[in-house]
């Protein structure tokens, strides 16, 4: 079985359920998540995790991201996007460069941002996306989210091009859309391309075709990032046997259990730190406690099935 996180280009007219469908056929095992969905309509960065690697799916599901993305204005949509049914037209021949400028860069920061009724959020057990296509609108709360940045890449009016780094649960359909209601004129979402996810850059994923191939060469594992890669700030912690055994049960540890080669060291308080075991098999993600000097369980990696 597989262990570890790839980077996947998601393709246009595929949903991440339907990613994750398509890589169990072709590396034929099961246990496969995606780590934050995209719509059909987009494209670009799916980190996937294989095996042990699922448990880091709300991990980086929780990582800021970049995207480019062209805002069409001048035009309403039930979905947000071009992909919907058009509720409005207005003329955006009043429009300048500078006021458009100035209305997106008022997006930075900070903002209480509504969820799309086309989306996979539940309401009462129900996915929003199933009651809009019943012709249900129910009342959504606003969510705070982060736009750390937004760079114009160019503006060609009624279009303008793009790139946004935000926080976890920024819907970039729902920021074309407010962009466009207080320009007055209306906006959704025309094109969408998600290029980071955490390390995950769009230069070095891989499409779904490309991934079929490595696999029938059997040199598909050289691209599938290890489990305890994905944290290379975090100090390494090798345990002796015994204590090993205990950790494995998820049980704490002091620094005095360290073996002397990874002891040297003063850890911070809530300082996270990667353990292994003497034969640096990596087993969990721990916490030290510096006011009980115990170093306490985060995420367990470790698999029963395994070898000790």
């Amino acid at each position: 079985m597989i262990h570890g996180v790839l980077n996947v280009y998601k393709e246009k007219g595929y949903t991440s359920h339907d990613v994750v469908a398509k890589l169990r056929g072709i590396v034929k095992q099961k246990k496969i998540g995606h780590t934050g969905t995209l719509d059909p309509d987009a494209e670009g960065v799916l980190p996937v995790c294989f095996g042990k690697a699922t448990k880091l799916c709300d991990l980086l599901t929780d990582k800021d991201k970049t995207y480019q993305a062209v805002l069409l204005l001048g035009q309403v949509t039930d979905t947000q996007d071009t992909s919907g049914q058009v509720l409005e037209k207005h003329s955006t021949e009043d429009l300048t460069n500078e006021k458009v400028e100035n209305v997106i860069r008022s997006f930075e920061g900070e903002y209480d941002q509504i969820p799309p009724m086309y989306s996979a959020l539940k309401v009462n057990g129900k996915k929003l996306y199933e009651l809009a296509r019943e012709g249900q609108e129910v009342e959504r709360k606003a969510r705070r989210i982060t736009i750390h940045e937004i760079r114009i890449l160019e503006i060609n009016l009624p279009e303008v091009k793009l790139e946004v780094t935000c926080s976890k649960g920024t819907y970039i359909r729902t920021l074309c859309h407010d962009i466009g209601q207080k320009l007055g004129c209306g906006g959704c979402m025309k094109e969408l391309l998600r290029t980071r996810v955490e390390r995950f850059g769009l230069e070095d994923s891989i499409r779904l075709g490309e991934i079929a191939q490595l696999q029938k060469e059997g040199i598909l594992e050289e691209k599938i990032i290890a489990i305890d890669e994905m944290f290379p700030t975090y100090a390494q912690v090798v345990l002796p046997p015994k204590t090993a055994a205990a950790v494995r049960n998820g049980n704490s540890f002091r620094k005095r259990d360290i073996s002397q080669e990874t002891a040297l060291k003063e850890y911070e308080n809530d300082e996270r730190v990667r353990v292994y075991d003497e034969s640096h098999q990596f087993i969990a993600i721990y916490c030290y406690c510096r006011k009980d000097d115990l170093f306490k369980i985060v995420k367990m990696f470790f698999d029963g099935n395994e070898k000790k």
